[in-house]
């Protein structure tokens, strides 16, 4: 029945959203994480990527997370001779992390999250109504 493929690929999208959801977390949570040495990089963000997977005993499409990888992007400068993270001009590597990005990638992720679980909600309704018109 096409109902309970939708349900199938609804949770499929809802877990890859949740995995995302948790890389941000991750990026949030050490957006101030330095170095402890001038030659120890500090946090380096990540990223993730999806891929398309046929479920080949369905014949539907589900997501799936493909990698979650490290952004390359350089990392920024703060000026801090104290840290000793500093180097010899008195600047502390300070991870690639921007908190703007990662809001606006965790709110999206949200949303889809919550478009998934809007499917489930009315595939789910629209399996119980035909249950119901069946019985009389």
């Amino acid at each position: 029945m096409d109902l309970v493929k939708s349900l199938i690929i609804a949770a499929s999208g809802m877990r890859a959203q949740g995995e995302r959801i948790r890389v941000v977390a991750e990026n949030l949570a050490n957006s101030n994480s330095l170095g402890l040495n001038p030659d120890e990089d500090p946090y380096r963000r990540k990223t993730i990527s999806f891929k398309n997977s046929l479920d080949r005993e369905l014949g539907v499409n589900l997501v799936e997370v493909a990698r979650i990888q490290p952004d390359k992007s350089g990392f920024g400068t703060k000026f801090d001779p104290a840290h000793p993270a500093a180097n010899e001009d008195g600047y502390v590597k300070t991870p690639n992390v921007n908190s703007l990005v990662e809001a606006m990638d965790i709110k999206e992720a949200q949303r889809s999250y919550e478009a998934n679980l809007a499917v489930i909600e009315n595939a789910r309704a629209m399996l119980m109504r035909t249950v119901e018109l069946l019985r009389n």
